[in-house]
């Protein structure tokens, strides 16, 4: 499934910067999704980028921890918690993507000019997924400082949520914050019992 949504992506967005028209139709714009009606905008800007550079950042992390939360799922169907593990995974996925915008939609949903895109915000919750699921396992920030998963995640919130405060880039840190919560909470939807699990891996149960 992981492998899928990267070629998916790639190849919509890499499609939409070379159509500008259709670009346009399918990017975040809150104006128009709350006065509009264009509710499938709220999905659809998960699967077009800016940029090259955009794209790629995405769906590298994307494939290096999808993979991860899929063996996880995988984990779980043998162990009897979830049955078809693909749909569950392509839930997380897809509902990240709207529930990580749900804060700009309210901030900019009188703003015809805010239009955003990209998978941030379901990239950020399977990353936490994968967290929650293994929370002591290294991170490689910038792919050489290890880092366990858990301090990884508190150092991302905080800066998130800094960063969106301050207002000062181009960066929807709201989805990204948002994202994150939702990947490390799903687990939970799948049976609350899990919450164990991630205790045992921090050695406190």
């Amino acid at each position: 499934m992981t492998l899928i949504i990267v070629i998916l992506t790639s190849a919509l967005s890499i499609l939409t910067l070379y159509r500008q028209e259709l670009f346009h139709k399918l990017q975040f714009n809150a104006y128009q999704v709350w006065h509009g009606k264009e509710y499938y905008r709220l999905i659809s800007h998960g699967f077009i980028h800016a940029d090259w550079i955009h794209l790629a950042v995405n769906m590298i992390v994307f494939y290096s921890f999808g993979g991860v939360v899929e063996r996880w799922f995988k984990i779980l169907e043998t162990r009897g918690y979830l049955h078809y593990p693909d749909l569950w995974f392509l839930a997380l996925y897809l509902i990240a993507i709207v529930f990580s915008s749900t804060i700009t939609l309210l901030k900019e949903k009188d703003n015809p000019s805010y239009n955003a895109v990209g998978a941030s915000g379901a990239v950020s919750a399977i990353l936490f997924t994968s967290i929650f699921f293994a929370p002591v396992s290294k991170i490689y920030f910038y792919g050489v400082l290890p880092i366990p998963g858990i301090v990884f995640g508190i150092l991302y919130l905080v800066y998130s949520q800094y960063m969106s405060r301050k207002d000062m880039d181009n960066v929807n840190h709201d989805a990204h914050f948002l994202g994150a919560i939702f990947g490390f909470i799903f687990p939970l939807f799948i049976d609350l019992r899990l919450f164990t699990h991630f205790l045992s891996q921090l050695g406190l149960n």
